[in-house]
């Protein structure tokens, strides 16, 4: 692995579900192409996501039935040529009970008029899709049966399909042909929409940070395909899951529930199923920030009968022979090391053996302890600097709990009327080759457009820019901040 970071630039954080439009959800046609033009006119060359699979419960991108299918949520019928639902209600927030209703229905209703209408080679350019995409048959089946069955875990299906009985899914693939044929269409779209935001961002100059999830969702194709990878109980069921102890953001640990890997398991045939899923990973975007780095060093392991992640253990990862068997089977890739938490020296070690790029988050940086990597004096050149992620609060909401001795601390880094105007000139002052700025903290907001907050559930991953907030004005006083600090050569 190598540092794949440029020498100096900028960009923004904004997931997908967060574009402005009128659909009710940030949609990949139209919508990331007005926020692609605004990039570039605002100086920035990357745009950072969350996770742009299928969500479940709870809409989490940290919790995808699949690690390869798209969401079909963000497909945009208007690209395609068909009528997409107006969404009635407040633009600034995503209402997933509405667009779920509503876009499902419209894409149904697509999917129904292509199977009657499509022509011969437009028929023939999805036959091929199909062929050539190798997850892509597991995928519709674990979709078209989670449908079948009330959206229940695939762990509470009949037996004959949660033990991926091979009879028994033949059959049912011949009973619902329309129904898993629908869903590969609709991977089709959400692929050649993909590939059109790809082209428009590198025309713009712009290149896409992509996020991989460490672990996996428990009710997810990838498990349901391959339990002998994951530490499960005889039922399906989790013996062990993840999480992480007591930290800055819960004083119970955060109980993530995903299912453990068996690393000896993976590591029998050199890590294949990790592999085939960073090698897809690597064909989506320019970067992958690598989730949760410090897992593969070490990771707290929670009984899956504890109620939170205060009873827990750490346990050794794979460490330095995975990223070995990784670059040897598909090269140098651009990874980015998310090293936050509680870290060991062991996990720095490991990164900086990689040589991989890891981040700091300048919230984190005003306790006043010399040492803290996130100081704004300790910020290294090989790091991607952010002023907060999707998991923290807003700047100005930080700004808003803290005490007199940290907002102290703060404004001796410069005078500002406004303090994410002042966190973003630190952060693009910084030594760090990248910078990447919440687009929440561009627009100088507050609390109310927090995006997550970890460990709570229901609320989260529902805040979206508005058309209004766009404006030149922004773009050119951000285009102007990263000229004066070097950032947009």
């Amino acid at each position: 692995m190598a540092n794949c970071l440029p020498d100096r630039a900028s960009g923004v954080l904004l997931h997908v579900t967060s574009l402005p439009g009128p659909s009710g959800i940030g949609e990949l046609g139209k919508d990331a192409s007005v926020f692609l033009n605004w990039l570039k006119q605002a100086g920035q060359r990357y745009w950072q996501l969350l996770p742009i699979g299928p969500t479940g419960y709870g809409e989490s991108p940290y919790q995808l039935l699949s690690s390869y299918a798209g969401n079909p949520l963000l497909i945009s019928l208007e690209s395609l040529g068909f009528a997409s639902p107006q969404c009635p209600l407040d633009p600034a927030q995503v209402d997933f009970e509405w667009v779920i209703k509503h876009k499902k229905r419209a894409l149904g209703q697509a999917g129904a008029a292509f199977v009657a209408f499509a022509s011969k080679a437009e028929r023939a350019r999805v036959a091929t899709f199909i062929k050539e995409t190798v997850w892509l048959e597991d995928y519709a089946l674990f979709a078209t049966l989670k449908a079948r069955f009330d959206l229940r875990p695939w762990h509470l299906w009949p037996k004959e399909y949660a033990d991926r009985d091979r009879v028994a899914l033949q059959k049912f693939a011949r009973e619902h042909a329309e129904a898993l044929y629908l869903c590969k269409l609709e991977q089709f779209w959400f692929h050649e929409q993909w590939q059109a935001v790809r082209r428009t961002a590198q025309d713009a100059g712009i290149r896409i940070i992509g996020d991989c999830p460490i672990y996996v969702a428990h009710d997810s194709c990838e498990v349901w395909c391959a339990r002998e990878l994951f530490d499960l109980a005889a039922d399906g069921s989790p013996n062990t899951i993840a999480g992480v102890p007591p930290d800055y953001f819960s004083a119970t640990g955060q109980r993530w529930g995903n299912p453990l890997y068996l690393w000896d398991r993976h590591a029998e045939d050199d890590f294949a199923w990790w592999r085939a899923r960073l090698g897809h990973a690597a064909a989506m975007f320019d970067l992958i920030r690598l989730d949760h780095f410090r897992g593969f060093d070490s990771y707290w392991s929670i009984p899956s009968t504890c109620e939170t992640a205060v009873e827990g253990a750490w346990l050794p990862g794979p460490g330095v022979a995975f990223f070995i068997a990784i670059r040897n089977a598909l090269g140098e890739l651009p990874l980015i090391a998310e090293d936050l938490g509680l870290l060991t020296e062991s996990v720095h070690a490991l990164r900086v053996t990689l040589g991989l790029p890891g981040m700091r988050v300048l919230q984190f940086g005003f306790d006043g302890e010399p040492a803290n990597p996130h100081a704004p004096a300790n910020i290294e050149e090989n790091i991607v600097c952010y002023t907060g992620t999707h998991d923290n609060d807003t700047t100005r909401g930080w700004w808003d709990s803290l005490d007199e001795p940290t907002r102290l601390r703060v404004c001796a880094e410069g005078a500002s009327a406004d303090v994410a105007d002042l966190l973003i000139d630190t952060a693009l002052r910084s030594p760090a080759q990248l910078v990447i700025i919440p687009m929440q903290d561009v627009l100088g907001l507050d609390s109310r457009a927090r995006f997550n907050v970890p460990g709570v559930i229901g609320g989260n991953w529902l805040w979206r820019v508005t058309a209004e907030d766009l404006t030149e004005e922004r773009a050119t006083i951000l285009a102007r901040k990263t000229g004066i600090f070097q950032r947009n050569n």
